[in-house]
């Protein structure tokens, strides 16, 4: 190993330990660091494929996206994709390892220590400096004999780190505080300093608890971070879904109401980022009927088990809802999971998700799915494969998107598919997904659909007409940012905050620009 390391922990998950790690590695870069982000394990269900086909969490994907790099399975050698309460689908060094419940998991530690340690050796060889993450709370002493993610990184890589804590949940004085007194005089000295993070109001009011906290824990304040709105940068997990406030009655009457289904196992609900900031868009995520009694558009996402979320609909009366509004006209898409959802069957022969078992589906799509062995984790463009039904110049329109999922879908007569789809390699071109006569019912496995600005526009455009609130043809759709201009923001936004000359000095670095 050559680099030199710091670690981001945080007091709690969701503290904001990602969205940190980004900042930090797109402020490095921006000083001329050759720097690059690794997280030895992700329990998260938002996933992305790497140029060569590797299944890494989607926050390492963004923090190397902040540091200038293609994301790369050494960043991320271990996801955990929770598919029960028990139970989690592991990848390791991005290939699907089996379906492990916790015990299991346990015994494979030192098959797994052995993996995250290679990643990390191979990746410090290529960089000066590694911004590692931690997961949780490096303090859960029930987990900390068996740690492979936390401190015991952190030891591996000899990294000085940072404890980020969140204060927009309030209680960060018994966070903070409680977290380094379970920490042994070893680990503790390990700290170059603590990060507020989420901070809402004025400063001032903080500093003389900023002041009792650096007496007390003997560390100083590394920064009082404000809370950062609307950053477009893709959150690590659904936890995230809940602090956001949108409702259906949002925007107005006139606004296109779109209403993803946020089902127990959802996955990848990044794909839908892209359409919060289309004005005269009402973007809501929900599980509640009545709610989604008020959605122009009803959009099923991914789902880490088909099978369980298919029932859950079923159960909650969901299914209902969704069949009505198809009845209806009302448009009902489904991404990847959702997608095989909306079909006539489902079956998982060799048990992929769980137990053996067949399902019917929504029966929305003439369609049927059967869970594969091996799992497709391919980047991908697109285009629609119909433009007619879309716009007249839809078929010009590329999407950019990636392929994650275990399923292979045949179609009936009663369709025709959704895309003409081309991997990422590949000569040929693929049909994908597929969709009823008006469009008004379609699917895909594309993750990243509504992210190109064109393709959306268009997307957009016939949704609106099938819901009956038409979007005008000049309708000046708000251009998103590109990715190195919300990570040049973000890394604006905490530098304002951050002491970074005291991180630097921590390092025994000094920025070159």
């Amino acid at each position: 190993m050559t680099a030199k390391a710091l670690m981001v922990l945080g007091t709690t998950s969701d503290a904001g330990k990602s969205l940190t790690n980004a900042a930090l590695c797109r402020i490095f870069r921006q000083d001329g660091l050759n720097v690059a982000p690794f997280k030895a394990q992700n329990m998260a269900l938002n996933s992305f494929p790497t140029r060569e086909g590797h299944e890494i969490g989607r926050a390492q994907a963004a923090q190397a996206q902040a540091a200038g790099l293609e994301p790369h399975v050494d960043m991320n050698p271990i996801l955990l994709k929770p598919s029960s309460d028990v139970g989690s689908q592991v990848i390791l060094n991005g290939k699907v390892l089996g379906n492990y419940k916790a015990l299991a998991y346990e015994e494979l530690k030192a098959k797994l220590i052995e993996a995250v340690e290679s990643a990390y050796e191979r990746l410090a060889a290529r960089h000066e400096l590694v911004v590692l993450e931690g997961a949780g709370s490096p303090v859960e002493m029930n987990l900390k004999a068996n740690d492979l993610v936390n401190l015991r990184m952190a030891e591996y890589a000899d990294a000085r780190c940072v404890l980020v804590t969140d204060i927009d949940r309030g209680g960060i004085f018994a966070q903070l505080i409680g977290t380094y007194e379970l920490l042994t005089p070893e680990e503790r000295a390990r700290f170059a300093g603590f990060i507020v993070n989420k901070f809402r109001g004025d400063v001032t009011l903080l500093h003389p608890g900023i002041e009792y906290l650096e007496q007390r824990l003997g560390q100083p304040c590394l920064g009082v971070v404000p809370y950062f709105h609307n950053h477009g940068i893709d959150d690590e997990d659904s936890v995230s879904v809940g602090r956001r406030a949108v409702r259906p009655d949002s925007g107005g009457n006139e606004a296109l109401k779109i209403g993803v289904v946020s089902y127990p196992y959802m996955s990848n609900f990044t794909d839908f980022t892209a359409l919060e900031a289309v004005e005269g868009v009402t973007l809501f995520y929900t599980r509640t009927l009545a709610e989604g009694l008020k959605a122009d558009v009803l959009i099923l996402p991914g789902s880490k088990n088909t099978l369980k979320d298919l029932a859950w609909l079923r159960e909650t009366g969901w299914d209902e809802l969704i069949r009505t509004n198809a009845r209806a006209g009302r448009p009902v898409v489904g991404i990847c999971g959702g997608f095989q959802i909306l079909g006539r069957e489902i079956s998982d022969p060799l048990g992929v998700e769980g137990p053996p078992a067949t399902a019917r589906g929504l029966e929305l799509l003439d369609v049927s799915t059967e869970m594969a062995g091996e799992k497709i984790t391919r980047q991908a463009i697109a285009q629609l494969f119909n433009s007619d039904v879309f716009s007249s110049n839809a078929e010009t329109e590329e999407l950019q998107g990636y392929e994650i999922h275990m399923g292979r879908t045949d179609l009936g007569v009663g369709v025709s598919p959704f895309l003409k789809l081309n991997r990422m390699d590949d000569a040929e071109w693929i049909d994908d997904g597929a969709m009823n006569s008006t469009g008004s019912v379609f699917g895909t496995y594309l993750h990243g659909l509504f992210d190109a600005p064109e393709a959306r526009a268009v997307l957009v455009k016939h949704l609106g007409r099938l819901a009956g609130k038409p979007f005008p043809d000049d309708l000046d759709y708000r251009r998103l940012p590109t990715p190195d201009e919300r990570f040049d923001a973000l890394a604006t936004h905490f530098r304002s905050a951050l002491n970074m000359p005291e991180i630097y000095r921590s390092l025994g670095f000094q920025p070159r620009k």
